[in-house]
């Protein structure tokens, strides 16, 4: 039975324009820019240098410590390996391919002769070379997650909730590819040694449930499909548990530390296709919608496909359009340019029309208390806000801004129109400046004892 979470907001989910449009295919584009950082971690080192040829699915980016390889989502010649603009603000080291057109497939992609028979270890290191990490956004590599909770978790569970305004593709892929989705699942099921695998989702997508729920009948999956009241942030990893377990994380602490392991319903697609088809992340699904979108559409492409492109795919922008996000309105990222190319964890792109604009120049809390019953975390937004603006450091520890996930709920709901979150974002800059400038200080002060001593 679903429970209910701390806070959360109840937005218009603005789904309608895109939420019975299928996921169209985008022709792939005569040149694809592939940012080497698509995952949580240091950026991936480039395989590949300019006159290459690469074909689709070959590696092209090697990661070491935490992260994922990074794979040719086209085939073709390398253009130039250089920093190019980057949806997380920026440049980032880019593989530039010109587009063959002839979608050659690497040699490295082999599917596996009998994918059932995988052991455990075998199908975690194929989630790994694959390249997969969270593409709901959180970007954090999936064979890291998978490897850790072995043993220790007891709960796995589907992101279905899509709980973000405007979004609709996840919705589209549980009606479109129920099958991928249920396979996925129960390969995950495999590799946690676990009886089910639960799948959240907001009651607003109930055809996609019953379209789960059919595949689960028909091939006996060990998958059970939650029905969940909707409310933002329902998709959040820890309210997602919450919602489905009745249990809470821990402050500071992650999903397993309850014995739970959350998954993005695409995620869960690509470990499917992964283990079955030995394909590599090379695609992405991408809602593009917004009150500046001519024809809002749920788009496929390779990874690298610049925005512009997926723009034009639905009749471009309508005049007065002031502002193209990366993501989902709470919680997505502002650009200033269309040239930034879709990664892993884009799930949308949205354009805003100017009578949307309702910012405020000088907003002033009028400590309504609002800020606080809204806020998933247990948190007090209101004084956080004040201990950011002014740079109070040791307040804004002891207040737990760190544990803020940046919902933008508070922001949602002031009626001040406070810039909450964006002053949160500074906040846990302040702290983590902090952190870095006293243990460099730790640092020295040792090594000066040390030649003192010596």
């Amino acid at each position: 039975m679903a429970q209910a979470f701390f806070g959360g907001v109840h937005p218009h989910d603005m789904k309608a324009a895109t939420n019975e449009k299928a996921i169209e295919q985008l022709p792939a584009p005569a040149e694809v820019v592939i940012p080497m950082s698509m995952h949580f971690g240091a950026p991936c080192t480039p395989l590949v240098k300019a006159g290459d040829l690469v074909r689709v699915g070959q590696k092209i980016g090697e990661f070491r410590g935490l992260g994922a390889p990074i794979h040719a989502s086209v085939s073709g010649k390398v253009k130039a390996v250089e920093p190019r603009p980057y949806s997380m603000g920026g440049n980032m080291m880019s593989v530039i391919i010109e587009n063959d057109m002839h979608n050659t497939l690497s040699e490295e992609v082999k599917a596996p002769a009998n994918p059932d028979a995988l052991t455990v270890d075998e199908m975690v290191e194929i989630v790994k070379e694959a390249g997969i990490v969270g593409m709901g956004g959180a970007t954090f590599p999936t064979h890291v997650k998978i490897s850790g909770g072995i043993g220790k978790v007891d709960t796995v569970i589907i992101n279905g909730a899509e709980c973000e305004p405007y979004i609709t593709g996840d919705h589209r892929t549980m009606l479109e590819r129920p099958e991928e989705i249920i396979g996925g699942a129960t390969y995950l099921a495999k590799m946690f040694g676990v009886d089910k695998v639960v799948i959240g989702v907001e009651d607003n997508k109930q055809n996609g449930i019953d379209a789960m729920n059919r595949v689960i009948a028909e091939k006996h999956a060990p998958v059970v499909v939650e029905s969940l009241h909707c409310r933002y942030p329902q998709g959040g990893e820890k309210q997602l548990c919450q919602a489905i377990t009745g249990k809470q994380v821990p402050p500071g602490g992650l999903p397993s530390n309850i014995g739970c392991a959350v998954f993005n319903i695409n995620t869960t697609c690509a470990i499917f296709r992964a283990i079955v088809q030995g394909m590599p992340v090379v695609n992405k699904v991408v809602t593009v919608s917004g009150s500046g979108i001519v024809e809002p559409k749920n788009i496929e492409c390779p990874i690298g496909t610049p925005v512009s492109l997926l723009l034009d795919a639905c009749g471009g922008v309508k005049d007065g359009t002031y502002k193209l996000i990366a993501g989902g309105p709470m919680m997505g990222m502002a650009q200033y340019t269309a040239d930034i190319p879709v990664a892993k964890g884009t799930g949308a792109i949205l354009a805003f029309c100017e009578k949307e604009e309702q910012t405020v120049a000088d907003p002033q809390c009028i400590r309504c208390g609002k800020c606080v019953s809204v806020c998933p975390m247990h948190l007090e937004p209101l004084f956080l806000y004040q201990y950011a603006s002014k740079g109070m450091v040791d307040e804004l520890n002891e207040a737990h801004i760190m544990d803020c996930m940046e919902c933008g709920a508070c922001a949602y709901t002031c009626p001040a129109r406070m810039h909450l979150t964006h002053m949160f974002k500074t906040g846990k800059q302040l702290v983590k400046d902090k952190a870095a400038a006293d243990k460099a200080a730790a640092e020295a002060k040792k090594a000066a004892q040390e030649r003192k001593e010596a």
